[in-house]
């Protein structure tokens, strides 16, 4: 190859690199001078408007009280006196060990009480006129005070051979029968109060000044359609540090007993009507690792604002806090909305 053709080449390489970088250059600055994308959307004017809400749990029925019947002692059953199942009434007799022998150890303490008593009589008669020593009087004195001492223990372990019912209810399935050696370990049946009943649920702590004493719940159960009132009795001073969870009780009448303790309880707790709450779609909602946001529409560009949400609705979410009344938010194309976007709204709702 001569030199000249070898320079003439080189210059067309020359050139054409020089062409391609021009034209790149040139795209850029088209780019660039379209300026940055506008995302047209839809809008959603924020507005105050009446709300009430309402928080919901599921609780569990319990029974008002439940107690597991137990002897006191070990013995042989005797008698029993209740039919499983039934109302019982409180100090009802339940159950009967067998107390002959401590029934005959009681009529011999009070035998030799009789017989002490009367020799404590002539005693004094004896220590009047100085026929006894005043400590012989003091002897036969301690020796009845003995006895009743042994008498009020008799009587006593006598009260521990009779079961009777604590409390009014409903006692169930007995799990002994007469003749059957017991001890204190052996479960004769359970007794509950079923009328009122206990509902148990827990609240995010966020609501405790939401519930209080005496404040009337709404709640269900799986197999009825009807919707039952509670009362509060007690809410728990501290949260769970594990749940952040408060435990609040309610009473519940039963007088007809359709209520089981045990059974699900699907409970609504109403609060307060606001005036001034702010409802926004729950598509406008952008959910992040930390927080949620919205996307507020200012001069014409989008600005992510964290907020607080409440309680959701069908198609809402309550804001407790972040937005302010006449906001107007982005509700569609929100997965392509960044900080500072310039923004076209085309539809606005409200």
């Amino acid at each position: 190859m001569n030199l000249s053709r070898y320079f003439f080449l080189t210059g067309i390489v020359i050139l054409l690199a020089v062409g391609c970088k021009n034209d790149k250059e040139e795209a850029l600055a088209a780019k660039n001078a379209k300026g940055p994308k506008t995302l047209i959307a839809e809008g959603f004017v924020v507005s105050a408007q009446p709300f009430r809400d309402e928080f919901v749990a599921s609780g569990s029925l319990l029974a008002n009280e439940e107690v597991e019947i137990h002897p006191e002692v070990a013995g042989r059953i005797t008698g029993l006196f209740f039919k499983e199942g039934a109302h019982v009434s409180k100090g009802q007799r339940l159950l009967q060990l067998s107390d002959a022998d401590i029934r005959a150890q009681l009529q011999k303490s009070k035998a030799q009480r009789q017989l002490q008593v009367k020799i404590q009589q002539r005693q004094e008669e004896l220590l009047r006129v100085g026929g006894i020593s005043k400590q012989d009087y003091e002897t036969t004195t301690t020796q009845i005070q003995s006895i009743d001492a042994d008498i009020a223990y008799a009587e006593a372990q006598l009260r521990k051979l009779t079961i009777l019912a604590p409390f009014e209810g409903t006692i169930g399935i007995r799990s002994v029968s007469i003749g059957a050696i017991i001890s204190p370990s052996t479960i004769v049946a359970t007794l509950q109060q079923t009328h009122p009943l206990k509902m148990d649920f827990n609240v995010p702590d966020q609501y405790k000044a939401a519930v209080s004493n005496g404040k009337e719940v709404l709640f269900s159960v799986s197999g009825s359609l009807d919707t039952l009132k509670g009362t509060i009795s007690a809410v728990d001073p501290a949260a769970s540090a594990s749940t952040r969870t408060i435990k609040v009780r309610a009473i519940v009448p039963n007088p007809t007993g359709k209520l089981l303790p045990g059974s699900f309880a699907h409970v609504m707790i109403p609060f307060e009507v606001s005036n001034s709450a702010i409802l926004v779609p729950s598509q406008s909602i952008i959910p992040t690792t930390k927080d949620k946001q919205v996307a507020v529409v200012k001069d014409g560009k989008a600005n992510l604002v964290t907020v607080i949400t409440g309680t959701r609705t069908n198609d809402k979410v309550q804001i407790v806090q972040g937005l302010q009344v006449g906001d107007t938010i982005i509700t569609t194309g929100i997965m392509q909305v960044k900080q500072g976007m310039a923004v076209k709204i085309g539809k606005v709702h409200g």
